[in-house]
Formats: structure tokens, C-alpha cells, sequence
């Protein structure tokens, strides 16, 4: 072995998994051997607390022993998305796959692809000292957003341009509702909590969205990943619904059809079962469901190996265009 490529050894040793750790991910699943191609993965994520953030990184582990691979957090963040491609394209990487890691496979898709560049829409970018502002997540929840918002969703980027890349993109099309690979998880989740089905009510409760058609999708689509719980659970009843969280106007009847259902269950005497259609834990139900009799362990879809397992045939799907 030359003295350059002992050097080249030397700095993937020791930057590479500085990388993954920057990007959320261990970085002892970088140890394993990548694949040489030029190939390499962008995971978007929502993002959230640190035990959020965690979750999803210690799920994304062991793809990232298989994969050149980033997380990228926030709803479509062009700054988020930059930093992530450059650290792919440092790693030698021309060709990437954007898997976005959303309950909905409509959430951000148009917003995303324009950032990317696939689609005409987003600016260039800004200078460094002019491009912190912001845009309104909630307005532009399956668009890209067209205009600055004042707030910047509780401090995370919500920046838009885009990005500066040579790369070649693909963005994944499917979110988690749409997953087959969920049904398994929905039932496990419930069963995990059971003591008599015969006698229980389960509630599959998720975020939707403002717009009232594209929350009869999100309904429409967890409805078929509940139907295995349904069918084979054995449960007195099994609900969906969603509780519009970020739309105050929606929300307000959203949760007041919730909280009638567990009420209902409740005056019945039958146990209520809620597990959350999120990625990751119980967001705000816990207030939302405050003074009823419900049973819950607080899990979202994630920690769940059939997560993974999606996660990665979306990799292959596109690795494959």
C-alpha cells in the first residue's frame, strides 16, 4: 500500500464517522465496510428533542453499515439538505437518493424536489449573513413554500433555495402511511397493550394535515395499514383519526371527535387502547386525550425494525432509477 493511500485510509477512518455522528447517526455504524459506488442517501426527517433525534438515528444505524448515508432534519430545509449533500459529495458520492422519512408521502414532496432542483421554484441561494429566514410550515405542508414566514417553527430552519449541487437526485414518493411494512407495527403496538381485545377499543390517532381531501387521504391510507389489526387483533373496535394538531381551526373539532370516542368507550366500560401513527412518540395526545381512561405506552412507528425495512426499499428503489 502506497503512503497516499494509507493517508486516504487514515482520514476515512477518523473523519467519516465524525460525519455520521454530526449528521445524528452512531458513528460505530460506520465501521462497516460502504459500498464504492456513487451512491450515497439523504434521510429527511422531521426532527424534534433529542430523544426524537436519537431514536431515529439509532434506528438509521445499521443502514448506515451498508450505505453512504445523512440524516437531514426538518420539513424541507434547503440548509439542512446542503449540509447533508456536501458531506455525501465529500465522501465521493454523485448520485443520491432523498428518502423523506414522513407519516404522508404528499408532506413537503413539491417543496423538496424544487430545493433539489427537479422542479423550477426555489431561488438561488443567498448569501451567508442574508439567509436565515424562515417559512410557514403549516400554509405550505405539501407545497413548496413561496414566500417568508415570520416564525421559524419553534427555532428549527425552515430556509428554501437551491441547493448547490453537481449530483444527481431521486426523491422517494411513499411516506409511512402508505407503507405496507407499518400494518405490522400498528398491530404490535396494540397487542403489546392488550389484556382482553374482546373488550377493547383501539384508537389509531396521527397529525394530519390543514387541507380537508389530503386528510381524507392520510385517514384513507392508515385505515388500510390498520386493517391487519382489525382483522386480526381480535379488538371490539378499531378507529382512525387524525388530530389536525398544527391547525387550531381543524383541531378544535378534530379533538372533540377524539375525545367523544374515548369518552364513549370509556362510559361502555371497555378499555381504550391509543397508539400514535407518528415516527416517533406521542406528540401532544397526552393533553389532547387529558382527564379519559385510555392506556397508551407513548410509541410511535419508530423503534421498530419494519421501519428500517422500509426505509431501505425505498433505498433500493431508488438506487434502481
Amino acid at each position: 500500500m502506497n503512503t497516499t493511500q494509507k493517508i486516504k485510509n487514515i482520514i476515512r477512518s477518523s473523519v467519516f464517522p465524525l460525519l455520521l455522528s454530526a449528521a445524528g447517526i452512531s458513528a460505530q455504524a460506520s465501521t462497516a465496510e460502504e459500498s464504492p459506488d456513487s451512491f450515497g442517501v439523504v434521510i429527511m426527517a422531521h426532527g424534534g428533542p433529542h430523544s426524537w433525534n436519537e431514536g431515529v438515528s439509532d434506528m438509521l444505524a445499521p443502514l448506515a453499515s451498508r450505505y453512504k448515508l445523512e440524516l437531514a432534519f426538518g420539513m424541507a430545509d434547503a440548509y439542512s439538505l446542503q449540509e447533508a449533500i456536501d458531506r455525501l459529495e465529500a465522501r465521493g458520492v454523485s448520485e443520491i437518493g432523498v428518502v423523506r422519512l414522513f407519516i404522508s408521502g404528499e408532506s413537503w414532496l413539491e417543496r423538496t424536489r424544487q430545493i433539489l432542483g427537479l422542479e423550477e421554484g426555489a431561488p438561488a441561494r443567498v448569501s451567508s449573513a442574508t439567509e436565515h429566514g424562515s417559512h410557514d410550515m403549516h400554509a405550505q405542508h405539501s407545497s413548496a413554500a413561496s414566500a417568508p414566514a415570520a416564525n421559524d417553527h419553534g427555532g428549527m430552519r425552515m430556509e428554501f433555495w437551491q441547493v448547490e449541487s453537481d449530483a444527481r437526485f431521486a426523491v422517494s414518493l411513499e411516506g409511512l402511511s402508505e407503507a405496507p411494512e407499518m400494518d405490522q407495527v400498528v398491530l404490535a403496538r396494540a397487542q403489546n397493550l392488550s389484556v382482553d381485545p374482546q373488550n377493547e377499543h383501539v384508537l389509531v390517532l396521527a397529525h394530519g394535515p390543514g387541507d380537508d381531501a389530503e386528510n381524507e387521504r392520510w385517514l384513507a391510507n392508515i385505515r388500510e395499514r390498520s386493517r391487519l389489526l382489525a382483522d386480526a387483533g381480535g379488538f371490539r373496535d378499531v378507529r382512525v383519526a387524525t388530530l389536525r394538531e398544527d391547525w387550531p381551526e381543524k383541531r378544535e373539532a378534530a379533538q372533540r371527535e377524539v375525545r367523544e370516542y374515548v369518552r364513549l368507550g370509556n362510559e361502555a366500560g371497555h378499555r381504550v387502547i391509543v397508539v400514535p401513527y407518528r415516527v416517533h412518540g406521542f406528540g401532544p395526545y397526552a393533553q389532547a386525550l387529558e382527564g379519559l381512561d385510555y392506556v397508551a405506552d407513548e410509541t410511535g412507528l419508530v423503534p421498530h425494525p419494519a421501519v428500517a425495512q422500509w426505509i431501505e426499499r425505498q433505498i433500493k428503489d431508488l438506487q434502481a432509477r
